[in-house]
């Protein structure tokens, strides 16, 4: 265990299939043989309180998973005030075979929300490695009345990839975070938003793109 996150060997079956082979118009290239690994630095937030949630990699090299067990966000009733906006950041080393370079395509979230009339919701992530200037945010509102799971899918084009830079170790940051807004709902309901896994069956999938690294 490092800094309160899970590691685990396995991965749930929610990670797809691997990425395409080499392809001249997109760049893909075939995920590298040999495993990558990928170490947990730090864990901070409101929303992954130590040892509720879990990092996972795909046997495969095109994925990784983090799942949540703790990650709730609820406004109105008698909620606590603070208790409308929670939060995670994971700092990620990755150890990826030599010669080559990632960057996260695409990215799954999954969980479960229940707003009422008047009452409004947000999921937001932003990615970047150590030390770059370049983050990529996703914004993904939801609007009451809602009473069901919800799931959004954060894709970049090839041309916008943020690569790791190839020969030096920068780590990989993740921020995730959902507010909820009573706004005009009934003073007396409560509002709430999930981003976890408690059903053992939800998880943020991460799909990675491979390249190689000039000089390979």
């Amino acid at each position: 265990m490092a800094g309160g996150l899970l590691l685990s060997g396995t991965v749930a079956a929610l990670v797809t299939a691997a990425l395409p082979a080499h392809d001249p118009s997109t760049g893909f290239v075939d995920p590298p043989p040999d495993k990558i690994v990928i170490n947990v630095a730090t864990v901070n937030g409101s929303g992954c309180p130590a040892g509720t949630a879990a990092v996972a990699v795909s046997e495969d090299n095109t994925a990784f998973t983090v799942t949540y067990s703790d990650y709730l966000a609820q406004a109105g009733g008698d909620s606590d005030p603070t208790a409308f906006r929670k939060n995670c950041q994971l700092n990620l080393i990755v150890h990826v075979p030599q010669g080559f370079t990632y960057a996260v395509a695409s990215a799954d979230y999954r969980g479960f929300a229940s707003l009422q009339p008047g009452a409004t919701a947000v999921q937001r992530a932003s990615y970047y490695f150590q030390g770059s200037s370049q983050t990529a945010f996703k914004t993904h509102p939801l609007a009451g009345a809602y009473n069901d799971n919800w799931q959004v899918t954060d894709v970049t084009d090839w041309a916008q990839l943020v690569w790791a830079p190839c020969g030096v170790q920068r780590n990989f940051n993740i921020n995730t975070e959902i507010r909820v807004n009573a706004g005009t709902s009934s003073p007396g309901k409560v509002s709430f938003m999930t981003m976890d896994s408690t059903d053992g069956d939800i998880s943020t999938v991460y799909h990675m793109a491979w390249k190689e690294c000039p000089g390979r």
